[in-house]
C-alpha cells in the first residue's frame, strides 16, 4: 500500500502532527499515563520516556488544561507528588464495576478508619471493627498503603504517601484526608 492511498483513508481530523514537537512530547506523556494505570512521578515518566523534567511539567500542565477543555469523562490530576489520568468523580459510580481493584471491599472500611482517625492505636480499631483487624492490618500493610509503628503491645497505625495516591487526594497532610474522608463519608470533622 503507498503512502497516498494510506493517507486519504484516514480523515484529516484524526491524524496528529507528529512534526510538532511539543504535540509529539504530549502525547508521550499522555500515553505514559495511560499505560500505567496507576499515578506516576516525574521521574518515572522521566526514566520511561527520555523525556527531561522541563518537557515533562509542560506536557502535564498542557494536557490537564486540554482534558479540562474537552469536557470528556477523563482527566489528568496531580495525586501527592505523582500524576494520574482517570475517571473523573462524577463518572466513577457509572463504570466502577468495570474497574479492576486492588484492594478488596473488605479492607476498605478499615483502611478508611485509620486514614481519617491516623495516628491511631491497632487496639483502639479493634474496638471499632473488632478482630479482624489484625488481619486487615496486615494486608493493608502489604499493600503499602498504611504504615504499622510498634508501640508497646500495640501498634501506631498511619497511611503511607499511597493512600491518597489511590483514592486520587491531592495531599499527604493528615488534617486534610481526615477533611476530605469526612466528607466522602458525610461527617462534620472536629478544627
Amino acid at each position: 500500500m503507498n503512502e497516498q492511498a494510506s493517507e486519504s483513508r484516514i480523515p484529516r481530523s484524526l491524524i496528529v502532527d507528529c512534526n510538532n514537537e511539543k504535540d509529539s512530547e504530549s502525547r508521550v506523556v499522555e500515553a505514559a499515563l495511560f499505560s500505567a494505570g496507576k499515578p506516576l512521578t516525574i521521574n518515572e515518566i522521566k526514566d520511561a520516556t527520555g523525556l527531561s523534567e522541563n518537557v515533562i511539567m509542560d506536557s502535564l500542565e498542557k494536557l490537564v488544561n486540554e482534558y479540562d477543555g474537552k469536557g470528556t469523562a477523563l482527566e489528568i490530576s496531580k495525586a501527592g507528588e505523582k500524576y494520574v489520568m482517570q475517571v473523573k468523580a462524577e463518572f466513577t459510580k457509572h463504570v466502577v464495576s468495570l474497574a479492576p481493584k486492588e484492594i478488596p471491599d473488605r479492607l476498605l472500611k478499615t483502611l478508611a478508619l485509620i486514614g481519617y482517625h491516623q495516628p491511631v492505636k491497632q487496639v483502639e480499631l479493634m474496638r471499632m471493627i473488632g478482630a479482624k483487624v489484625y488481619e486487615h492490618v496486615h494486608e493493608l500493610n502489604g499493600f503499602g498503603l498504611i504504615h504499622a509503628k510498634k508501640d508497646g503491645r500495640t501498634k501506631i497505625l498511619t497511611t503511607t504517601h499511597r493512600f491518597p495516591e489511590y483514592f486520587g487526594i491531592d495531599t499527604t497532610n493528615r488534617k486534610k484526608i481526615r477533611e476530605w474522608l469526612g466528607k466522602k463519608a458525610g461527617v462534620k470533622t472536629k478544627p
